[in-house]
């Protein structure tokens, strides 16, 4: 319990979404939407115009920012910067892949799934279960 990453309580911890539009647009209506005093958003959205670089920042941005939890990113949107996606392993911020509309969900390149996977086979084999 000592080494458990700490929500701030202060104010309620925020998602933020990396997706396309009718994905943000879908969790917008929700309430899930944040502008802060600098006018900074706690969602991107990706199109044709978005670059790579464009969401490179949007991820290292939000999994740095102390009042976000959740990090939501559709999973086309993560293929693209997998190397970031994959290379992330702090806990909160968690990092959470969503399917979209235009592109189907593909569990073998889910970050989130692979780890679990490896950790419940990992568990398994030291307790001699499979």
């Amino acid at each position: 319990m000592a080494n458990r990453a700490e929500i701030p309580t202060s104010n309620s911890a925020l998602i933020a979404m990396i997706a396309d539009e009718d994905t943000v647009v879908g969790f917008l209506l929700a309430g899930v939407g944040n502008v802060d005093l600098r006018r900074k958003t706690n969602y991107l959205i990706v199109d044709s115009k978005t670059t790579v670089k464009q969401i490179e920042d949007a991820f290292k941005e939000f999994t740095s920012r102390d009042d976000i939890a959740i990090v939501l990113i559709s999973q086309y949107v993560a293929n693209m910067i997998r190397f970031l996606v994959d290379s992330y392993n702090k806990p909160v911020p968690a990092i959470l892949e969503v399917p979209s509309k235009d592109h189907p969900y593909d569990p073998g390149r889910d970050s989130v799934l692979s780890r679990v996977k490896y950790l419940f086979s990992a568990e398994s084999v030291a307790s001699g279960r499979r």
